[in-house]
Formats: structure tokens, C-alpha cells, sequence
């Protein structure tokens, strides 16, 4: 445990900053996995998880969670999966 008062709160920011990009992290999995789920069975509301998913993709990149080139190659494989 740190001793000087800028340190500490170092630990309690990077505590904090932590939790809320895995939270974000999970997020964008758990949609990505759904849209896939969506094209696989063919679901009426496909587009609509696509969407979302390209959302959470396009937001997690301008957090900075996901590089702009690997938020573009997701995007991509998910559009050819779902017109493919």
C-alpha cells in the first residue's frame, strides 16, 4: 500500500477507471454475442441487434477500450456476417 497522498488516490482512480471500462468491456461482448446469436437463427430483429452492437463498438472506440482500426474491423465482420 502506497504512503504518499497522491499515490493513494492513484490506487482508488485506477480502482474506479478499472471497473467502469470492464464493465463497458462486458457490455460490448454481451451485445456482440447476441447479434451473432440474431444472424445464426436467422431472428426477425437481426438488424436491430446489429445496430446495437455497432453502437456499443463505435462507443467503447471513442472511450478509448477498443483501437478506431479494431472497432472498424468488428464492424466489418459484423455487417458481412449479417448481409453475407
Amino acid at each position: 500500500m502506497p504512503n504518499i497522498k497522491s499515490a493513494k488516490k492513484r490506487v482508488r482512480v485506477t480502482e474506479a477507471k478499472t471497473a467502469r471500462n470492464k464493465a463497458t468491456k462486458t457490455a460490448l461482448k454481451t451485445e456482440i454475442k447476441k447479434a451473432n446469436a440474431a444472424i445464426e437463427s436467422g431472428a426477425e430483429d437481426k438488424d436491430v441487434a446489429v445496430r446495437k452492437a455497432m453502437k456499443k463498438i463505435d462507443q467503447a472506440a471513442a472511450k478509448g477500450l477498443l483501437h478506431k482500426k479494431n472497432a472498424a474491423h468488428k464492424k466489418s465482420a459484423l455487417a458481412k456476417k449479417a448481409n453475407g
